[in-house]
């Protein structure tokens, strides 16, 4: 049986207390801190995964330390597991059929967006680019079959939508070998 696996995510907007936070919440629990690093507009971002008790101190611990500098949090129980690698930029492709983009204008959303795809249909994760060098914005790719791909994106946009941060999506069917190969590269 797969590990069940909870994600906090912490958004400051002060690189220094982003760090200060950041290493609050790795000393606080027993998390994994999967990420830390500054975003655009000048915030910060911190990714840990554990249980959920775990990662819910750890948030709390990050929201405590960033103070009037907090700006967004999630924790998602159950993630699928592509999304660690998905976020890290690690998962490994070794075929591109239909390509689906899903982009938001938060990060939280984009992790929640995600999840939702690659728990909906059959299709693998890309790459989830979560706001660095983005404007603030975020995006993930994804691949499998045009059904399965269309199916993941309309249950990514399905669970964003009524927030307003859905920038936009596409489905591209049979991307040119161009793209695919530059997909695989990011």
């Amino acid at each position: 049986m797969a590990k069940v696996i909870t994600l906090g995510v912490v958004e400051v907007n002060s690189i220094a207390k982003g760090i200060e936070a950041c290493d609050a919440m790795v000393k606080i629990s027993d998390v994994e801190l999967i990420d830390s690093y500054p975003i655009c507009p000048g915030k910060y971002i911190i990714i840990v995964s554990g249980d959920v008790a775990a990662v819910e101190s750890s948030v709390a611990a990050g929201i405590n330390v960033a103070g009037a500098n907090f700006v967004d949090k999630l924790v998602l129980p159950r993630i699928h597991p592509d999304i660690i690698t998905g976020i890290l930029g690690t998962t490994e492709i070794k075929k591109v059929e239909a390509v689906g983009v899903l982009e938001t204008f938060s990060v939280a959303s984009t992790i929640i967006a995600a999840d939702a795809s690659l728990k909906a249909a059959k299709v693998r994760m890309i790459e989830i680019r979560l706001a660095k060098g983005l404007g603030g914005k975020s995006f993930y790719t994804l691949t499998g079959d045009v059904a399965d791909v269309r199916a993941a994106i309309e249950a990514g946009e399905l669970i964003i939508k009524k927030e307003g941060v859905l920038v936009n999506s596409v489905v591209i069917p049979d991307p040119h070998p161009y793209l695919k190969e530059q997909l695989l590269e990011w």
